[in-house]
């Protein structure tokens, strides 16, 4: 398959639209697809910058520009060039506009503002890795959430993911011949969630690891029985004190988290369904 080349054009920071052209690109088989970025087009001077590339990588033409002049301009360079142009995001806010009875604003980058949802993601950053790999255990209980887990089960960038969407995270490493602190197992407000993994993929990312640092790979770190060891002890733990679980063998850090984000919904339902005598739960 030739080289395709993919333009992307954003009037904001461009994240969503690479999201959207990523995911749509993975129902693929290995397309070879040039990328071209274009982010904060937000003038008909930046716009007009970018022809020549459209020009000379002449391609598909994704873009989010809710300017309507700047929008138009660029839909005219693209039909005069003879190149498909989509924009991603208009069957979404045709919808919402019918079912919210009122037109989108139209103002670029409103996602982004520096708004308290903002400050409530930089402040859940901070604090996640203030309390990464057991520290700061003291103040566990401002968490939303404590990922425990043998070493290399993806806690620290499930909990890096979480913080940027908004969850203050806390994880702790579960070592056998140092149990946890006893706070873990009176927190009130943390949801805690056990991550595991099969034994032998996680004797493969250890041995990476300490390939990748030039250290000695003949250790108990790295031994088969050792391992194992260290995973049903982990999933006792787990067991005992009726925390959820998720094996992260095959799944992708955005796959981990998800099952998390999840599970803090069902714990959200479950506070606000009524009781038995029809009062919400407390």
């Amino acid at each position: 398959m030739a080289n395709m080349h993919l333009h992307l054009v954003s009037d904001s920071t461009g994240e969503t639209l690479e999201m959207i052209a990523k995911a749509a690109l993975a129902q693929f088989d290995t397309p070879e697809v040039v990328h071209h970025f274009w982010p904060m087009v937000r003038s008909r001077q930046h716009l007009d910058r970018i022809v020549p590339s459209l020009v000379d990588s002449p391609g598909l033409v994704l873009f989010t520009l809710v300017n309507p002049d700047t929008r138009a301009r660029l839909e005219e360079h693209c039909r005069q060039i003879g190149l498909p142009a989509v924009p991603v995001l208009d069957s979404v806010t045709a919808a919402l506009e019918v079912q919210l009875g009122e037109e989108a604003h139209g103002r670029p980058g409103r996602q982004h503002l520096m708004d308290e949802a903002y400050f409530g993601r930089v402040d859940a950053i901070h604090y996640t890795i203030a309390h990464d790999d057991g520290i700061g255990w003291e103040d566990w209980e401002e968490a939303d959430i404590v990922l425990a887990g043998v070493s290399r089960s993806s806690k620290t960038p499930t909990s890096i993911y979480l913080a940027n969407r908004g969850y203050k995270v806390a994880n702790i490493p579960l070592v056998i011949e140092s149990p946890p602190p006893k706070v873990l197992f009176g927190l009130r407000h943390p949801m805690v969630v056990g991550l595991t993994t099969a034994p032998e993929r996680l004797v493969q990312v250890r041995r990476n690891r300490l390939l990748s640092l030039n250290e000695a790979t003949e250790t108990s770190y790295v031994d088969d029985e050792r391992v194992r060891e260290e995973v049903q002890f982990a999933r006792r733990m787990f067991a005992d004190n009726g925390w959820p679980v998720i094996d992260v063998t095959r799944r992708s850090i955005e796959e981990t988290a998800a099952a998390v984000i999840r599970f803090m919904q069902e714990r959200k339902d479950e506070a606000a369904a009524p009781d038995e005598s029809g009062e919400g739960a407390i």
